[in-house]
């Protein structure tokens, strides 16, 4: 069977249900739950621009918006993040899944998905711009955020690290 047979979809989407219902239960709950995740986002985002700041010379990066709160999350727009330094720039856009719970894209249910685009002067003018997928996902009790890159299938965390290893390539 392929992967857009009607049955095995509609399989995979009961599967998803029944793992992200055993974590929340009321659209309020995954409300709140998306609010906390981007800021939890806007945290990492943070983190590694403070840490690489910290370490660098003189040239600085910037994160905009440089503060976030959860009450910024817009759940039906899309939210962007932007760290840029001397013309390079990585942004991270993401937005709600509709309906709830997605599995779309990714086999494990997702609440917010995204992705993270990397790019400098030069790739512009080649109209060069990486994307790498973002997705926050709820399985089994746990909700965390996962970035998928398919060029070179591979699923790691988000965190500091993968956005050094992101823009690395940008200097």
């Amino acid at each position: 069977m392929g992967h857009d047979d009607p049955i095995g979809r509609l399989a995979r989407q009961i599967d998803a249900s029944r793992k992200s219902e055993r974590l929340l239960v009321s659209a309020e709950e995954i409300a709140a739950l998306r609010r906390r995740s981007a800021s939890e986002l806007h945290r990492i985002c943070s983190e590694f621009v403070s840490s690489l700041n910290a370490r660098l010379s003189q040239a600085r990066l910037e994160l905009a918006p440089p503060t976030y709160a959860p009450e910024m999350f817009r759940d039906r727009a899309v939210n962007l993040m932007q760290v840029s330094s001397q013309g390079r720039q990585m942004q991270v856009v993401f937005q709600a899944t509709h309906p709830l719970f997605s599995i779309d894209k990714y086999s494990v249910p997702y609440i917010l998905e995204g992705e993270i685009r990397t790019y400098n002067q030069s790739m512009l003018e080649h109209f060069e711009i990486r994307n790498q997928s973002l997705f926050y996902c709820i399985d089994d009790g746990a909700a965390f955020w996962r970035f998928f890159d398919w060029r070179n299938p591979r699923v790691t965390a988000v965190d500091a690290d993968l956005l050094a290893r992101l823009m690395q390539p940008l200097f």
